[in-house]
């Protein structure tokens, strides 16, 4: 049974701020494979949802999506639904992480 896979707010900022990072940093191509990376993962995330690691405390998953970037991410099983919440720059102060989540 596959998922839907819901974009928070936040994940939608915070995934065109890692865009814009890419875009500023490297150039157009390297945004490609960014969208890329994600598409495959949010469709691999519709199919088997647990794949990422879970973090009880905080009750999310994360998934990295590349060396640079982590997805993090909640299961709703009575929804079928998977909501995705924040991309995190993994270069980024991780106490900011947990202010976010």
């Amino acid at each position: 049974m596959a998922y839907f896979v819901y974009w928070s707010v936040l994940s939608k900022e915070s995934f065109n701020d890692e865009v814009d990072f890419i875009f500023l940093k490297w150039n157009f191509e390297e945004v490609s494979k960014f969208i890329a990376l994600v598409a495959v993962a949010a469709e691999r995330l519709a199919v088997q949802p647990e794949i990422g690691i879970y973090r009880k405390e905080k009750k999310i998953y994360s998934l990295v999506i590349s060396k640079q970037t982590t997805l993090f991410y909640r299961i709703n099983q009575s929804q079928n639904q998977v909501e995705l919440v924040l991309f995190w720059n993994n270069k980024r102060n991780p106490k900011e992480l947990l202010k976010l989540l």
